[in-house]
């Protein structure tokens, strides 16, 4: 038995609700499907009021026409269950939402004597929006006028031929078909409107996961370009040492599950100093303090990042997943944008970039490499050990430092 079946069979009101969902559909499919499987329920236990009073006051035919939807919305569920078929089960349920209640209302005498009964056929017209779209549901409110024209048209042959009925049993099916018709209409919106909140806070969330919070939210204002220029940014860039050939000797598996435990702290530590993690490429990390919000500092809260992800690395080997990084950070003026509009990615581009990650590229196991601009920022706060001039591809010597620990 799937997980999703024994869900159901633990919680039958949401195996009703998850009735035809299948593997393939999307968000939205599932809560158009939700929102008409508790649609279809409601109006068939209601119906059960029509039903009952009609038959105690020997009207056959005016019971029968709920109870007919009662059966058709039973097999139609069974066959949703069965074949996931909703564009039957949607085409089948508007059909008889529009349909049968002005059936209903001709059958008891017209729109008095019916205590306007039509007024059901309303979902069917408001549904199509939720179930086919703004232009879908153009035909069904079509559809909802025109027989309330037939019904006008045809009522004074309706009302001639009208079975008695009961002025109270009249006034109270009024209330019942107004507040009812209200009550399923609310039931489906209310229910709607809480599932796509959901589903929008969920994808919010997955939006935050990609960008940071002040650029996601520009983005969702639709601005065509977001660039920033920043005039203070630590960059910071790790790798895994001898990555390469430990992806060859291990298991996939293992390989996944040694990268979440790294990034995942790595990610905690990035909160914890106010700083924005950028991407990861492979097995390699990269994190900026001073985008998109300033930092009063943000050398600074890089350094704290760079040494406790060392301390993080010592502890994934105290743990016997070996680990040996090399960490490269410098800063200077970057520029930050949003780039693509399929799987867009925020990203910095500046001389900062390059050449921190040339210290990593160019650095130590284990060990912080940082150029001149980093140490003059830190200096007197953080213990450097000069490293000398180096050859920097692009740039020629540079004079570069370890990062050894704080003062004190």
């Amino acid at each position: 038995m799937t997980l999703r079946r024994t869900m159901r069979a633990v919680n039958p009101l949401r195996g009703l609700i998850e009735l035809g969902w299948t593997e393939g559909d999307d968000a939205e499919l599932r809560l158009r499907k939700s929102t008409l499987t508790v649609a279809a329920i409601t109006i068939s236990v209601l119906a059960f009021v029509w039903v009952g009073t009609y038959a105690a006051l020997g009207l056959p035919v005016a019971a029968g026409i709920p109870a007919v939807y009662q059966v058709v919305t039973v097999v139609g569920l069974v066959w949703l269950a069965r074949t996931h078929d909703f564009r039957m089960f949607r085409l089948m349920q508007l059909g008889l939402m529009a349909v049968l209640p002005f059936v209903l209302q001709w059958a008891i005498g017209g729109f008095i004597n019916s205590s306007v009964v039509s007024l059901w056929s309303l979902i069917a017209a408001l549904g199509g929006v939720f179930f086919y779209g703004a232009r879908g549901s153009l035909p069904w409110f079509a559809l909802f006028m025109v027989l309330t024209v037939v019904s006008a048209i045809v009522d004074p042959v309706a009302a001639a031929g009208a079975p008695p009925i009961p002025q109270e049993v009249r006034t109270a099916f009024f209330a019942l078909n107004v507040s009812g018709v209200a009550l399923t209409t609310f039931a489906i919106v209310h229910y709607f409107v809480r599932q796509r909140e959901a589903a929008l806070a969920q994808s919010d969330r997955l939006l935050l996961n990609i960008l940071p919070e002040a650029i996601a939210t520009r983005l969702k204002r639709r601005e065509d370009v977001i660039a920033e220029t920043y005039p203070e940014v630590a960059v910071l860039f790790a790798d895994v040492v001898d990555f390469t050939p430990y992806v060859v000797r291990t298991a996939p598996a293992d390989v996944i599950r040694f990268l979440n435990r790294l990034f995942t702290a790595f990610d905690r530590l990035a909160d914890r100093h106010g700083l924005e993690k950028i991407k990861t490429i492979g097995d390699a990390y990269m994190v900026a303090g001073g985008v998109p919000e300033p930092l009063p500092n943000p050398a600074a809260a890089v350094a704290e990042m760079a040494l406790e992800m060392l301390d993080e690395a010592r502890l994934c080997t105290a743990e016997g997943m070996p680990v040996r990084l090399r960490i490269g950070i410098d800063c200077g003026p970057v520029v930050a944008g949003v780039i693509g509009r399929r799987k867009f990615a925020y990203d910095l581009w500046g001389d900062p970039v390059n050449t921190a990650s040339r210290m990593e590229s160019h650095g130590a196991p284990d060990r912080i490499h940082v150029t001149a601009a980093v140490e003059a920022r830190l200096h007197g706060r953080y213990r450097f050990e000069p490293r000398g001039p180096i050859e920097v591809k692009g740039k020629g010597m540079v004079e570069t430092y370890f990062l050894v620990g704080r003062r004190g």
